[in-house]
């Protein structure tokens, strides 16, 4: 079985001690820019965490944002003259970046003219399009004196990193002001690199781009070099950067020795062992929770020390250790952690003592009601009463899952199980009222999809998404971010996604342990640049985190307030490559909105991203399919990293999925998945003729949750995009 990419990748949290992976058209935006940043400082700007929707008087050069420079042109160019003064300014500047971005220089010069003074939150970057303007020009004496006086007047603005790279082409002294004025400058970090060549065991480069080259696709190679040539120079705080690096890579085996090193600290202890445990280094990682526990009895961290060397131990020993986390877990008010134990513990009794684990899930269901382990637990009696035709019983336990455990992710599926037994058992009524129940609360799940088609609203079923036209529409505004400078908001509304993005790594000073705030922001600027997956992930824990960790709680709100907004969904479901999607997808006569879920999925849009079976790209398409549908298609040479290339054999190879099933998409899914051999079996030892409990019993854990989330990403796409899906939910239940 190929699995899924994203099945294997972030296995771990840079966040969190163990991670849990789990268009409506908005029209306005925040323009409020009532001071400027001072140009002394790097230090964002903390706000109270808000996600307004609308401004009092919506800027509308914001909406053109997503679109291309071509589209937008004629737009800017009117606003430019005739706009409010917001919007001259905004319009000037992002004709002026486009003009760059195109090599036509004298155009720029033409919108920047002056415009510095009118438009001041982004002076730095003005005078910066200036230079880049003037050198596009042939005019290198203007375009450097325009770099000194970006120098001398913003010393310290993510703006200057491309002047004191340029100026020390020429002058090397350039760089030495731009490594210790702007060390996390990306342009610092490429000069580090650069300088490495000449000297490769330059400690204070290597250390440098450890801290601040986490983009560097060789990055883990520098973190080699450095460990390997100066491990006994290093200091504990070196380690400390080193193993959050490592860590930030998936090299938990690396990160876990590099802990052992670091400053003496709770996290680091706990790091220390499940870096270890994660790169199976069992005997290490024991020792490294048993030194964690004896060194912080007390810590938040310890509850989870104790349950992770439980995992390590066998019988009687495993449950003793449960105990003790348990206990901790109550006195230090870590609930998450003290229902893990029990669950845990649980499931070691069912050999050892099984009346006890009767007692131990009974103390799970009462004192730690509102866990995610309890979700489970509710789940797997309800479930089991069903297999055994007692759908009384299983709808009392599905429902009290609902009612307990609401922000769980068994809740959208123990709602739309009590609909289907309500249905069977003759109850239509209360079948509907379970369904309307699922969208009102859960409206991004795949089982509301499955409960709208269901109660005959037009959204589609397995037998007939690949026939179905959706019509995806162009957002119009960002989420805007939670924290950071005005100049970095803005920038990030106006879509100038690589000079946000250079901002942010000046900015973001708290990276090991962010708040909220700052990894929200984080998630929205990776994204700008193509980081999804890194970008997808920050935006997606925000909900665990706000959940899971007791600090986090006040949040709540937040939580709420992001996930009745459009925006925070449209950037959890992002569009990128679609024309190509849509090219491809025509020619093979594939649904594209379908392609786009099924990629999402596969790769979160990383063009070079690898498995560890070797499925590459996009589409993750394994070396000898692709090769095979080449064949076919007579299509030599490709690369599988090329996104139009890889997207051309996998809408090819989906389209033959759908083919060898008659047009079914949950069985092609699968079949993309796991095989069609797979598949083949599973249709004549399923015993079951209702589709929603074939997929609920697909043996293989990962296909049946690869099918789902497919799924889920493509009614998202359409709930997201299609104004006329959107409103599919609002309407009176039939």
């Amino acid at each position: 079985m190929r699995q899924s990419i994203v099945s294997t990748i972030r296995r771990s949290s840079p966040l969190l001690l163990s991670m849990g992976l789990g268009g409506v058209v908005v029209v306005g935006s925040l323009f409020a820019l009532s001071k400027f940043w001072p140009q002394s400082s790097n230090a964002p700007e903390e706000t109270a965490v808000t996600v307004p929707s609308t401004a009092a008087v919506p800027s509308r050069v914001l909406t053109q944002s997503f679109q291309t420079a071509a589209v937008r042109r004629p737009l800017l160019e009117s606003l430019a003259r005739q706009g409010t003064s917001v919007e001259q300014q905004q319009s000037r500047y992002v004709l002026a970046a486009d003009a760059v971005r195109q090599g036509n220089g004298k155009e720029a010069l033409g919108w920047l003219d002056g415009l510095e003074t009118r438009y001041a939150v982004l002076a730095p970057q003005i005078v910066a399009l200036r230079a880049q303007a003037y050198a596009l020009t042939n005019q290198s004496d203007a375009a450097t004196k325009v770099w000194q006086q970006m120098i001398q007047q913003f010393p310290k603005s993510a703006a200057a990193g491309e002047a004191y790279y340029s100026l020390g082409k020429a002058t090397p002294q350039y760089w030495d002001q731009a490594i210790a004025n702007l060390p996390a400058h990306p342009r610092t970090v490429e000069i580090a690199v650069t300088r490495l060549k000449q000297n490769p065991k330059d400690r204070a480069l290597l250390m440098l781009v450890a801290q601040y080259g986490f983009h560097l696709k060789d990055y883990k190679n520098y973190l080699d070099r450095l460990t390997q040539s100066f491990a006994p120079q290093l200091t504990a705080q070196d380690w400390q950067a080193i193993a959050f690096g490592y860590w930030e890579k998936q090299k938990y085996k690396e990160a876990g020795l590099a802990y052992s090193r670091a400053p003496s600290a709770s996290r680091n202890a706990y790091r220390a062992g499940r870096g270890l445990q994660l790169g199976d280094e069992k005997t290490a990682a024991t020792a490294a929770y048993q030194r964690m526990v004896a060194a912080f009895p007390q810590a938040p961290e310890t509850p989870k020390a104790l349950i992770r060397l439980a995992d390590l131990s066998e019988g009687t020993s495993a449950v003793a250790t449960l105990d003790q986390a348990i206990a901790l877990a109550q006195r230090l008010k870590r609930p998450e952690d003290g229902a893990d134990a029990v669950a845990r513990k649980a499931t070691r009794l069912v050999k050892l003592n099984p009346a006890q684990q009767t007692a131990t899930e009974a103390q799970l269901l009462e004192q730690f009601s509102q866990s995610e382990a309890a979700a489970q637990l509710r789940w797997q009696r309800s479930w089991t009463a069903a297999q055994s035709q007692q759908l009384e019983t299983a709808t009392q336990w599905a429902t009290a899952l609902a009612q307990s455990n609401p922000n769980s992710d068994l809740a959208p599926k123990a709602l739309f199980w009590s609909g289907k037994w309500a249905d069977r058992l003759g109850k239509t009524q209360q079948r509907q009222q379970w369904f309307t129940q699922l969208w009102q609360q859960h409206p991004q799940s795949y089982y509301t999809w499955r409960a709208a088609g269901l109660s005959g609203l037009p959204v589609g079923d397995f037998q007939s998404i690949q026939g179905q036209q959706i019509a995806l529409e162009t957002p119009t505004s960002r989420l805007p971010l939670s924290v950071g400078s005005p100049a970095l908001r803005e920038l990030y509304l106006l879509g100038e996604g690589k000079a946000a993005w250079e901002t942010w790594q000046l900015e973001f000073q708290n990276r090991q342990t962010p708040t909220i705030s700052e990894q929200l922001t984080d998630g929205l600027v990776r994204l700008e640049v193509g980081e999804y997956l890194d970008g997808l992930f920050m935006l997606g824990n925000l909900r665990d985190r706000i959940l899971t960790e007791p600090e986090q709680q006040p949040q709540i709100a937040l939580l709420a307030s992001l996930r009745q907004d459009p925006r925070y969904w449209q950037a959890l479901y992002p569009v990128p490559y679609w024309s190509e999607i849509q090219r491809w997808s025509a020619t093979y006569t594939v649904n594209p909105v379908l392609a786009l879920a099924l990629m999402r999925q596969e790769s979160r849009f990383e063009t070079d991203i690898k498995s560890g079976v070797g499925a590459t790209g996009l589409m993750q398409l394994m070396p000898e399919t692709a090769a095979e549908v080449a064949s076919q298609l007579k299509f030599k040479p490709y690369r599988l990293e090329n996104p139009n290339d890889n997207i051309r054999l996998g809408t090819w190879y989906l389209n033959s999925t759908h083919q060898t099933y008659q047009g079914n998409s949950m069985l092609a899914i699968a079949s993309y998945n796991a095989g069609p051999g797979s598949v083949a079996k599973w249709l004549q030892t399923l015993n079951t003729q209702d589709a929603d409990a074939f997929v609920e019993t697909i043996p293989f854990d990962e296909t049946q949750g690869y099918v789902k989330s497919v799924l889920e990403n493509y009614w998202n796409y359409a709930r997201l995009y299609s104004p006329q899906a959107s409103q599919l939910l609002s309407v009176p239940s039939p």
